[in-house]
Parts: structure tokens; C-alpha cells; sequence
């Protein structure tokens, strides 16, 4: 393991969690817990296409669903450039779909959002295990 120094502690924290944000699971791919990561990153992208699927792309609105375009950017800063593709209003959806969708998506972000905290507690945990030592 990398042994860590304090003047590293906070930057490698920082770290972990932008890339757990970003692509989900690379915070634990890079804390090496590649079984993990694979696991995240199916369970986040899976959840997401499924949300984009049932109710179209339409269902990342940026101006129309305030709160749970919140929630849906917490999957991936992939969210922020749909919504900016869709902030126009050219894929309209109404009904069901469009519920059913903002519903996964969002699962999709608030799920990815507990993998982040995740990654950077055990980030967290290895580098008070190193400093112990």
C-alpha cells in the first residue's frame, strides 16, 4: 500500500472521492478493491440506463425537475452534460415513463452518493491503519 504523509492526507481524500463521483466505483478501484468497484460501477450504470430507457433522455431536466436533477447528478458529471443536451426542451415525456424514470435515475445518483462517502471512509480508515504503524 502507498504509505501516505500527512501534507497528502486531505488532496488523496479529495481524490478518492472525485473519482468515485465521476466514474462510479473509481474511488475503490484506486483504493484497489477492484471486485468492489465492478460491482458499483454495474449497479450505478445499470440503474441509470435503465431510468434513461424507460423514460427517454427527457427525463434529465435541468430547468423542469430542480430536485431531482440533483439527485441524478450525483451519478456522474455525465448527468451535467445530458441535462445541458436537454435543457432546450426538445425531448419532452409525460406520465408514468417520465416518473418511473426520474425515479431510477435518481436512485442511480443517491446510490452512487453512498459509494462516495464509502470510498472516502475507507480511504480514511487505511490511512489512520498507516499513520498507526
Amino acid at each position: 500500500m502507498v504509505r501516505l504523509v500527512k501534507e497528502n492526507y486531505i488532496p488523496f481524500l479529495a481524490i478518492v472521492g472525485v473519482l468515485a463521483w465521476a466514474i462510479p466505483g473509481g474511488g475503490h478501484f484506486v483504493l484497489k478493491e477492484r471486485k468492489r468497484a465492478i460491482i458499483i460501477f454495474a449497479t450505478v450504470f445499470v440503474t441509470l440506463c435503465i431510468g434513461l430507457y424507460v423514460g427517454s433522455i427527457g427525463v434529465i431536466d435541468p430547468v423542469g425537475a430542480q430536485p431531482w436533477y440533483y439527485g441524478q447528478v450525483a451519478a456522474s458529471p455525465v448527468v451535467i452534460l445530458l441535462g445541458y443536451i436537454t435543457a432546450g426542451g426538445e425531448y419532452p415525456v409525460h406520465g408514468k415513463p417520465s416518473e418511473i424514470g426520474q425515479i431510477y435515475t435518481c436512485v442511480a445518483g443517491l446510490l452512487n452518493l453512498l459509494f462516495v462517502v464509502n470510498a472516502v471512509y475507507l480511504a480514511h480508515i487505511r490511512y489512520s491503519e498507516a499513520g498507526e504503524g
